[in-house]
């Protein structure tokens, strides 16, 4: 009788095990199931996405997208998206160096100025992502190739960041790497305590004028970091961003406590030439940063063209070494 008894116990548990393992695979099939009919959901789901240009609808997850300004191709990456068409960077041809690896195989398709559309509507984009300050005349014809999204300008990176993360369904993806950068930031700030606020200059020279910059992205991320930028004097014109100076008359109007400064990597002979004209006048010598030996050589590309996440981050980097920090 025991015996009995014994055998049917392992009956018992050999049959629970088995209604187990069934149960189990109906729920990993139920799992797998509810997460395809999740995935096929949002690729169907449409949305309508605000922009610069008014409003565009996108269906599912762009996975063919084309990003025509260097802010965009660097937001792509920082999100974890390989775009299939870029346009080609200023400098360092074909793509930035911090960039190269990471768009490797990606198709040309012209410059920020005057972009290819032919090329791009061979590469068949489900998404198209330009600038107003750059596109707003062949919009129409971007619209015709892909739905489209405009960024107002091309230097506000976390505007950027904002509307590609939305066309691509990257909102979790933004949110850390926001929260990444707020740390940093605050890490920056908590260093360099009681030095901020300083008033700083960004300049670029060139082969025959110097530019100043009041609205720029490098100075976007130095007012976020506690500087305060030089604001246009009163009674003067220019773009925007600021402004190119050709007179050294001007030169007091840019006095700060600080300048960065980088100059244009294309004829860099004659941009040279320029520079050591300015920067030897006597004018040049009486700002506060001169005399203070506070003028910094930065680099051109993390500090204005990159203008996105990822080259933030690296104008961030050099400023902890500028100023010595820990990082």
């Amino acid at each position: 009788m025991f015996r009995n008894n014994k055998l049917f116990s392992i009956m018992l548990c050999v049959i629970a095990l088995m209604l187990l393992i069934a149960g189990c695979g109906n729920k990993a099939t139920t799992t797998t199931s509810n997460e395809k009919e999740a995935a096929s959901s949002q690729e169907q789901e449409e949305r309508v996405v605000k922009h610069a240009g008014g409003e565009t609808t996108i269906k599912g997850t762009p996975k063919r997208i084309v990003t025509l300004y260097q802010g965009a191709n660097d937001t792509a990456v920082a999100l974890g998206v390989k775009p299939v068409g870029i346009v080609e960077s200023w400098d360092q041809q074909p793509i930035y160096e911090y960039l190269r690896s990471d768009l490797e195989g990606a198709t040309i398709v012209g410059q920020e100025l005057q972009p290819n559309l032919e090329e791009i509507s061979k590469l068949k984009p489900d998404l198209i992502i330009a600038s107003k300050y750059r596109h707003e005349k062949i919009y129409p014809q971007l619209s015709k190739i892909a739905p489209t999204i405009m960024d107002d300008t091309i230097y506000e990176w976390k505007d950027t960041l904002n509307l590609m993360a939305d066309a691509l369904n990257k909102q979790d993806k933004k949110a850390e790497l926001l929260a990444e950068w707020d740390t940093r930031v605050k890490d920056f700030k908590s260093q360099m305590g009681d030095k901020l606020p300083i008033k700083a200059t960004i300049t670029n020279f060139r082969s025959d004028h110097m530019r100043v910059y009041y609205n720029s992205y490098g100075g976007s991320i130095l007012k976020e970091l506690g500087f305060e930028i030089l604001e246009r004097p009163a009674g003067t014109e220019g773009e925007d961003w600021g402004e190119k100076i050709t007179s050294k008359e001007r030169i007091p109007d840019l006095n700060a406590d600080t300048f960065f400064n980088f100059n244009a990597s294309k004829d860099s002979e004659l941009v040279e030439k320029n520079y050591e004209e300015w920067t030897n006048h006597p004018l040049w010598k009486e700002l506060d940063a001169v005399k203070n030996d506070k003028v910094f050589q930065v680099d051109e590309v993390y500090w204005s063209a990159g203008a996105g996440y990822k080259s933030a981050n690296l104008m961030l980097d050099s400023l902890y070494e500028i100023y010595e920090l820990e990082k």
